[in-house]
């Protein structure tokens, strides 16, 4: 059983997962996922409340699971040139759902043909599915859940891409980091260090291991479909796309190598774009551009959002004509920020055409904010 267990890990390994650990599936105890859904810190992520059942319970997405295979992809690729504007590091990649998808497919192959597993006997998902990764990777050893609620891994510090196979395979365990833990149990090697916790700019950890998504930059520049609350605009700063403080600041990182890359592909051209180019961005040049990456579910409206906070808190007003220009874009989202953004910069003067032809109650809210009447 051993030398199979450790032909499977080899055989997943050598396909470029980074770390392949195994976990018997059982139940999760789920207070700690219950009390953050039940005090709304989930935002409008309203999937984590449909399946927060299936989530601590791998037996309801695949009825018979017996083990979990948890597998890492370590996308550390050294230190970025700073750019006009700042990307979360994990987008600066081909979207990893679709690269890493061709090895799922030939790991579920490895399981079949060393255990005799049927196409049935297993699942896999890439940060999609109803699975409780970091929890399941605690279990199994691949890190530990820091107070940043990142997994924090050992050989790879805070940067994992997770990806997991379900299966009702039967496959001893590997040891957790520290065997009498819960699943509640956060900060296990982090010692009385609160870097993550102290460095974020919204304040978004109300205690250690718990995010409150809506005070997020993450959430906020992703996750949030509509208009940003003005309290978080300046925190944001430079951030486009997501945030890495948490995660850059941890002691963890100074262990960290360079990953394989093996299943991604870098798009570090994305971090020299300027806010010039992405404010004047069409449909078909943000397709162009952004086609093959996560960032493309953003969609340009998202990211014209985003771009005109960060325009707003570059003091380039050089820009305003363009946000002048986006105060009258067809989306109330892109108008209302582009709003702020230029009065901001101190340009309340040529929004003056745009004010006079707006009627959508939350950019007139805006104008009202600014002191443009």
């Amino acid at each position: 059983m051993e030398d199979r267990r450790e032909e499977l890990r080899r055989r997943i390994a050598a396909l470029g997962f980074d770390d392949v650990r195994f976990v018997a599936a059982g139940p999760l105890a789920g207070e700690g996922l219950r009390s953050w859904l039940d005090a709304g810190m989930h935002g409008e992520m309203e999937w984590m409340q449909r399946t927060a059942e299936k989530r601590l319970d791998p037996a309801q997405v695949l009825a018979g699971a017996r083990t979990v295979i948890m597998l890492g992809v370590n996308y550390w690729a050294g230190r970025l040139a700073a750019g006009p504007a700042t990307w979360a590091r994990y987008a600066l990649n081909e979207d990893y759902h679709d690269t890493m998808k061709p090895a799922l497919v030939q790991a579920g192959l490895a399981l079949e043909e060393i255990y005799g597993a049927a196409g049935g006997d297993y699942r896999w998902y890439v940060d999609t599915g109803p699975v409780l990764e970091r929890s399941w990777a605690a279990r199994a050893g691949l890190g530990f859940v820091g107070k940043n609620a990142m997994l924090i891994s050992r050989r790879h510090g805070n940067w994992l891409f997770l990806a997991s196979i379900l299966t009702r395979v039967a496959i001893a365990p590997d040891e957790p980091i520290r065997k009498k833990t819960s699943d509640a149990t956060v900060g296990l090697l982090c010692g009385k260090c609160t870097r993550c916790l102290d460095a974020c700019p919204t304040g978004a950890f109300p205690q250690p291991g718990v995010v409150d998504a809506r005070r997020c930059i993450s959430y906020q520049t992703i996750e949030n479909k509509g208009i940003i609350p003005r309290e978080f605009r300046s925190a944001i700063g430079q951030r486009i796309y997501g945030c890495d403080v948490c995660l850059e600041v941890c002691p963890w990182n100074r262990f960290a190598q360079q990953g394989r890359q093996l299943l991604l592909t870098s798009r570090r051209d994305i971090v020299q774009l300027s806010l010039a180019e992405i404010l004047a961005l069409t449909p078909a040049r943000f397709a162009e551009i952004f086609r093959r990456t996560a960032i493309k579910r953003l969609k340009l409206g998202g990211l014209l959002r985003n771009a005109c906070i960060v325009a707003g808190n570059s003091g380039d007003t050089a820009l305003l004509p363009q946000l002048a220009e986006l105060a009258g874009h067809g989306l109330p989202m892109v108008r209302a920020h582009a709003v702020w953004a230029a009065r901001k910069l101190g340009g309340g003067a040529q929004l003056a055409a745009a004010r006079e032809t707006e009627t959508d109650p939350a950019v007139l809210e805006e104008y009202a904010a600014v002191g443009v009447g």
